[in-house]
């Protein structure tokens, strides 16, 4: 699973239903993340504002995808739970959860931590998480431990960055960059290009070195 390797065509189970990963992904974005058991307070958390930011998701074509490695009941159950604490999830759980009881695909896929991944009592899904892009290849990966809740706006500021730059190829969006901010032009590009790539105009910033690389525009 790293950057720009193909996921897998996995089958599953799911909460909604079975699926076969290419058909059910399309032309969409996925993002796929794992939590590390249901009926736990900070995946509840992260489960419930994903739901809730569904409708951010969906205008950037982009499909959710849940997996852990408990069983399909439990699952239901859960999102029941889920709805509860979260109450401003509108209308039905919007998300398939994956189950994956023998722990094949959280092997597949890279979502164990080092220390416990071959004890299957202890080995417990990480917060692992990878945007994907249509073509099916990883174009973000995030692992965080079990300790620390993600936070949902850095996955839609992450997805806004990598569809900008599929779309203009010529920049790179800088840190703490949000839609709206300027962006980076990549030093390969020439300055004679400038003016047709970004006739809106482009910002140079001078430097000690008196290399020039940091350009920017709000033009994209």
């Amino acid at each position: 699973m790293r950057l720009n390797s193909i996921v897998p065509n996995f089958k599953a189970e799911t909460t909604q239903g079975p699926i076969e990963f290419y058909e059910w992904q399309g032309n969409s974005w996925v993002v796929i993340f794992s939590h590390p058991a249901d009926f736990t307070p900070v995946c509840t958390t992260e489960l419930g504002r994903l739901a809730v930011h569904q409708p951010h998701f969906d205008r950037r074509n982009v499909k959710l995808l849940a997996h852990s490695v408990d069983d399909l009941k439990d699952h239901v159950d859960w999102v029941n739970d889920i709805k509860s604490y979260c109450q401003d999830i509108p209308g039905a759980f919007p998300y398939p959860i994956i189950a994956d009881g023998d722990r094949s695909l959280s092997v597949q896929l890279g979502m164990l931590d080092q220390e416990n991944q071959k004890d299957p009592e202890y080995a417990d899904t990480v917060r692992a998480l990878y945007i994907i892009s249509p073509d099916h290849r990883v174009r973000l990966s995030m692992h965080y431990p079990k300790s620390t809740g993600r936070n949902v706006d850095e996955m839609l500021r992450v997805i806004d960055s990598l569809q900008l730059v599929d779309r203009k190829p010529q920049i790179a969006t800088p840190a703490n960059w949000v839609p709206g901010e300027k962006v980076m032009i990549l030093p390969d590009v020439k300055e004679e290009d400038l003016p047709k790539l970004f006739p809106g105009g482009v910002d140079t910033v001078s430097m000690p070195s008196g290399k020039v690389y940091v350009r920017t525009t709000t033009d994209y």
